[in-house]
């Protein structure tokens, strides 16, 4: 009897949902999505990284504590923003090591890997991952080199190959199938994208356009921190000088990197730490700069956004009264009111630039506001109010759908993997 050689095993594909403030992965079992549990009981992983003296880079919710108990080291977070930028190719000592941010991002899709083929038992050689439809709308350039980086990094995680998929498409995959056109409307940290959809009642689904902005969660905590808690650390405070009677407004560098997520990390260097020690110096409220100062020097800056975050996850709430960023990191009994109407105020320009971009992807569907039938709603910051009621406004024949908001890309992913590499 001839020998007869196994039949070859494919390659394991890994669908990868590579966030700028959460990631998850997982596969089809039985035509529906696994997503891997990351950390126990959770199959959602905050993208943060945390670099310590003498120790493997942690990350996650791991890295998030490490910062919460004030350890020693560096944390970052919104890595995903920095794809197509210059700062991600550039050489920075961390940990007693000189490495750039495509090394960074690497070691983290390489732990979501081993972590995923611990919990599948199996060896992934390929990763599906979701893209939004512009990393960079306003930049072609930036836009295309942001993939170009982003394949570099998946190869240097382990992977052999990748494939790309637009994240608010891969949504439309784990969407339920009901008769009409729909909207995937995906607003994630760091991007808003959306997808023109129609299905049948039997499930068949065509996509019809895609669209996007970079626009997200991260831009909507940076304009409430510049508005409302920044002037409370000397933002729009006046600045005497140094030679005469005048005074000019302090600069909004360091207040606006500040309140950035991926630029924090770049301001505890010396020449930004004299800087706000020279403003206070000669502010007309220094009590107001002397924060600013405290912030650098302690290395509060993520505090600060994370206490940002959870203010307007409060106020986004139905069952708040007094709602306010609670601020005593950085002074007992500090906070700053932010009311539903002022956070609204803030965030109007942003939510007004949103719905402009759904309209536009409607147009280029061929597609009025009023013949949506459903508003899919994907990514925790489109559980915002005030965007879902801009784009009911804009769909007022639309129903809202957010019941699988926090896991429709990943689980779009996961059903996409396998065919991925056919």
């Amino acid at each position: 009897m001839p020998d007869t050689a196994p039949a070859p095993t494919a390659p394991m594909t890994l669908g990868i949902d590579f966030g700028t403030s959460n990631s998850a992965a997982g596969i089809a079992v039985g035509g529906r999505p696994f997503l891997v549990e990351m950390e126990p009981g959770e199959t959602t992983l905050p993208t943060a990284v945390f670099f310590e003296p003498k120790r493997p880079m942690r990350i996650g919710r791991a890295a998030t504590r490490a910062l919460i108990n004030g350890e020693e080291g560096r944390f970052m977070r919104a890595l995903k923003s920095l794809l197509g930028t210059p700062l991600l190719r550039e050489e920075r000592r961390l940990n007693g090591e000189v490495t750039d941010f495509i090394k960074i991002i690497a070691r983290f899709l390489a732990e979501v890997k081993s972590r995923a083929e611990a919990a599948t038992n199996q060896s992934f050689t390929y990763a599906l991952s979701g893209r939004p439809v512009h990393f960079h709308s306003a930049d072609p350039a930036r836009d295309a080199q942001a993939e170009i980086d982003l394949r570099d990094c998946y190869i240097a995680a382990g992977f052999e190959d990748v494939q790309f998929l637009y994240e608010p498409e891969a949504a439309v995959r784990s969407a339920a199938p009901v008769a009409g056109l729909g909207l995937i409307v995906d607003i994630g940290g760091g991007t808003s994208d959306f997808t023109l959809f129609e299905q049948a009642a039997s499930g068949e689904t065509q996509i019809l356009v895609s669209h996007g902005v970079r626009l997200g969660g991260t831009d909507f905590d940076r304009q409430i921190s510049i508005d409302h808690v920044m002037p409370l650390l000397g933002r729009g405070g006046q600045i005497r000088n140094a030679f005469g009677k005048d005074t000019l407004p302090a600069p909004n560098r360091l207040f606006n990197d500040l309140a950035t997520w991926q630029m924090i990390p770049f301001l505890y260097a010396a020449d930004s730490r004299r800087a706000a020690r020279d403003l206070a110096k000669y502010a007309v409220e220094p009590e107001r700069l002397n924060r600013l100062v405290s912030v650098l020097e302690d290395e509060l800056g993520h505090d600060l956004a994370f206490a940002v975050e959870r203010g307007k996850i409060l106020t986004n709430g139905a069952d708040t009264s007094n709602p306010r960023i609670d601020l005593r990191i950085l002074e007992r009994g500090l906070s700053a009111p932010l009311a539903p109407a002022q956070m609204q105020h803030s965030l109007a320009a942003m939510m007004d630039q949103i719905a402009r971009c759904a309209a536009e992807t409607l147009a280029r569907g061929a597609v009025t506001p009023s013949q949506i039938d459903r508003l899919v709603m994907v990514g925790g910051s489109s559980l915002l109010s005030s965007l879902e009621a801009a784009l009911c406004q804009l769909c007022p024949n639309a129903q809202i759908e957010n019941h699988n908001a926090m896991t429709a890309v990943a689980d779009g992913l996961a059903l996409s993997a396998a065919g991925a590499f056919a």
